[in-house]
Formats: structure tokens, sequence, C-alpha cells
């Protein structure tokens, strides 16, 4: 596995490359360490006006930016240690939280921090949040990438994500600020973000293997064109919020799912998908597919036995998301 050293603060730039070791890196397995400003990031199917507390963003100058996988809106500070791994995978290796998961919680429990991961794609400590992580697969390699609530600001981590009451009661919680925890809180010593950072990557570097790995000035140059051309960009974070007539929401295993709807003559002419779920393929094909079918459950599941839906939501079966549509 290949380190490699970033000191970027902006999210544009380390999105840009974990989408250029998606795309355009040869063969080979990635690891690196990134530390924002304050940011937002939210995931790839969300509606970013409805995740955030625009106020308080505008107010405190905080950046918005969406990255390439799934999952939900997360807050970053210079208290927040993110790591990310890129590598060749199977399509079985979508949702193995486990795998990517482990070298992070074997490294926090050697600190005297019991972590372990819980539910879908957090890792707890003390049944708090220290640790949220998403993934995103394309050709044959898988990005997985998460974030170390290490001594991160909470009460902005409260006020800068609305609560989605849905997951609340799913996780029978009151609030964000009540199911997260900093790193700091649990350990036995006194550390500063960067040495925790240094401990993951010695751990690391003893268990996986690890070659330090500099970026050339080619490869530079892509990521940099990159986050200028579309990461920074405005059509990119915040998107186009059309109106629709019909929205549908509920709580699935997968993650929470929004299926937006016009619907005219008893057909559906348009439809958006947003939530916090993780796909094997783009949800937009799905959203083109539903297009043009009749709006009715039954049409619905027929059209739908065409299509392998797990490739869209992991865990759904057909009759349920043709009822969360229709009903």
């Amino acid at each position: 596995m290949k380190y490699i050293k970033t000191d970027w603060k902006t999210p544009y730039y380390n999105f840009a490359l974990e989408e250029y070791l998606m795309n355009k890196a040869p063969e080979d397995s990635y690891l690196f360490f990134y530390i924002h400003k304050p940011s937002i990031i939210v995931g790839k199917y969300q509606n970013t006006i409805e995740e955030i507390n625009k106020d308080f963003v505008d107010e405190n100058g905080i950046v918005v930016a969406r990255r390439i996988s799934g999952g939900g809106a997360v807050y970053h500070d210079e208290g927040n240690l993110n790591f990310s791994f890129v590598q060749p995978a199977d399509r079985e290796d979508v949702n193995n939280f486990e795998k990517f998961t482990r070298p992070i919680i074997d490294a926090l429990n050697e600190l005297g921090v019991e972590a372990e991961l819980s539910g879908r794609n957090d890792i707890l400590v003390d049944e708090k949040k220290i640790s949220g992580n998403a993934q995103y697969y394309s050709k044959g390699r898988i990005l997985s990438h998460g974030t170390l609530l290490f001594n991160s600001e909470m009460s902005n981590l409260g006020k800068a994500l609305k609560a989605n009451d849905l997951k609340i009661k799913s996780k029978g919680v009151k609030s964000v600020k009540s199911r997260v925890a900093n790193i700091k809180d649990y350990l036995d010593k006194d550390m500063s973000i960067y040495e925790l950072k240094n401990h993951l990557l010695s751990y690391m570097s003893h268990t996986l293997g690890i070659d330090e790995y500099v970026l050339t000035d080619k490869e530079l140059e892509d990521v940099y064109k990159r986050a200028e051309e579309k990461f920074s960009k405005w059509d990119w974070n915040w998107g186009e919020s059309p109106k629709f007539e019909i929205s549908k929401t509920d709580k699935f295993s997968c993650g929470l799912i929004n299926v937006k709807l016009n619907v005219k003559k008893g057909k559906i002419i348009d439809c958006k998908i947003y939530g916090d779920f993780f796909t094997r393929r783009d949800i937009s094909e799905l959203e083109e597919f539903l297009c043009n079918q009749t709006y009715k459950k039954t049409s619905i599941e027929n059209a739908l036995k065409d299509i392998n839906l797990w490739d869209y939501f992991y865990g759904i079966n057909i009759e349920d998301f043709a009822k969360l549509i229709t009903n």
C-alpha cells in the first residue's frame, strides 16, 4: 500500500485526489489522511439544502463540499482527522466496512480506546459515534473513507447539521450532538491530532506494509484541475433543487431514501432520489428508469423485476421500494 502525504485544508483538493486515484491512478492501493478547516461534507446523493443549517453555515464561513461517495452529511474541523483507502476491489467489498475500519479500530484499541464497528458504518466508543464511514465503487476500484472525531467543536457540529427525525427515531437518541464523542476524551495520555495520525500510520505500516508515494507534477496538475472545475463548483456542491409534487421518505437498513416525483396523466415524468445510502451503480440510472413508468405499485414492481435493485439500495426488496414510491 502506498501512503500519500497531503496538507490541503480545503476539501475540494482532497476529494479531487480521491477521484483521481479512483479513475486515473495505476492499479495500486493508496492511503492518505487529511484535516479540513470547518466544513460540511455531504454525501453524493444528498440534497444539500435539506442537510445543513444554512444561516449558521453562512454566518460562520463554513465550507460546503460534496464527496463522491454515498452516505450522510458530516461536519469537519481541525479537530477531525480523516482517512481514505483507495484500492482494487470486487463488488462484494461494497458495504464491507469491517475490512476497511479494522486497522483503524485496532490502532485505537492499542491506545486504550475501546472502539468497535457498529451498525452500518459507524465506529463507536462507549456507545457514542467517533467515526462515520462511506464508500464509492467504480470499475473494479473502491474508495472507503471515514472521519475520526478527535477534538472537534461539538457545539458547531450540532448547529451546522440538521438532525433528521427518522434517523434520530431509529437510533433512539435526541440530537446529533448527543450521539457523538471525541477520541481525546478516552485517551489515557495527552496526544495531539497529529500524533494520532502518526500512530495510525505507524500501526498500518507494520500491519499492512506501507511505502510513501509522492505525486508527480502531472498528477498534481490533474488534481488541481478537478478541484477547480468540479469540486469547488456550486453546481456540484449545491445543485438545483427543482420543485416536485410528490415526496416520499423512509428509513431502511441501507439508509434514508427520499424519492421526489412529478406525475402527469398517471406516468412518472420527473424523478430525483436523495439519501444517505451507498450504491454499486449510479443512482441516476434508476431515476431515468423510473421515468415514463406508470405510477402504480404493481406496475412499478413489474418494471423493477428487469433490474437488480440491490445495485442501488442494498438489502431492499422490490415490494418495499414500490410501496415507498406509491403509498
